[in-house]
C-alpha cells in the first residue's frame, strides 16, 4: 500500500505562519484520509501497487468506470498534499540553479514572481490549489479545482499552494491574502528546483 509521506519538519516548526494544530489536522486527518480512501479503493480492485503515485495518474483507465473518478480524486488528494508539504519549510529555501534563472527571466524578479503567484491564487474560486508548473518546457502558473492534479493535463507540478479552507481557516478565517503573504515566508523551493534543474538544462 501507499504510505503517508514523512514531513521534513515538526508541526510547530511552521509557526507563527501556520499553527501547530492546523498542521497536525491537515497532515493526520485530511492528507491521511485521502491516502486511506485511495488504498482501500485500489485494494478493492485487486491493484498490486506496481506504479508510483505519479504513474498511477496515467493508468486510471485500467480501473472500472464505477471507481475511476473516486480513485483519481483521492489520488489527487495524496499527490497535491505531498507537494504542498514539500513546498513549505521553516528554512524558507529560495529557488536555485536553472529554476532561479527561469523565474528571473520570466517574471523579472523573485518579488514580482510572488506577486503573480498571489494574484493567481486569489483568482481561484472555491477549493483547490495554485501550482507552479512546467508547461512545454516553460514556467507557468495554473489553478486546479478540488483535487485535480496538473499531471492530468500534461503539466509537471513543481510547487503548490493549498487553497482549501482547512489549510488556513483556523489562523486566517477568510483573509486569503494574509495567509498567502505569511505563507511566502516559509515557501521551500528545494523540491521544485531539483525537479526543474533535472528536467530543464
Amino acid at each position: 500500500m501507499y504510505k503517508l509521506q514523512k514531513l521534513q519538519y515538526l508541526y510547530q516548526d511552521l509557526e507563527p505562519y501556520i499553527d501547530t494544530h492546523t498542521m497536525g489536522v491537515h497532515y493526520n486527518k485530511h492528507a491521511k484520509n485521502y491516502l486511506n480512501k485511495l488504498n482501500n479503493l485500489l485494494i478493492k480492485n485487486n491493484y498490486n501497487f506496481n506504479y508510483s503515485l505519479e504513474e498511477l495518474t496515467f493508468h486510471i483507465n485500467e480501473f472500472p468506470n464505477e471507481d475511476k473518478e473516486d480513485i483519481l480524486f483521492n489520488l489527487g488528494g495524496v499527490l497535491n498534499h505531498n507537494l504542498y508539504f514539500s513546498s513549505i519549510n521553516p528554512n524558507h529555501n529560495m529557488p536555485f540553479g536553472n529554476l532561479k534563472t527561469a523565474i528571473n527571466n520570466k517574471y523579472k524578479s523573485y518579488d514580482n514572481f510572488l506577486q503573480k503567484l498571489k494574484e493567481k491564487a486569489l483568482s481561484l474560486k472555491g477549493s483547490g490549489y495554485t501550482f507552479l508548473v512546467i508547461n512545454n518546457n516553460d514556467l507557468d502558473m495554473v489553478n486546479t479545482k478540488n483535487q485535480e492534479t496538473p499531471l492530468q493535463y500534461g503539466l509537471i507540478p513543481l510547487l503548490n499552494i493549498d487553497m482549501w479552507e482547512h489549510a488556513y481557516y483556523l489562523n486566517y478565517k477568510n483573509e486569503k491574502e494574509e495567509y498567502l503573504n505569511n505563507l511566502f515566508n516559509i515557501l521551500d523551493f528545494t523540491n521544485a528546483s531539483n525537479i526543474y534543474n533535472n528536467l530543464i538544462k
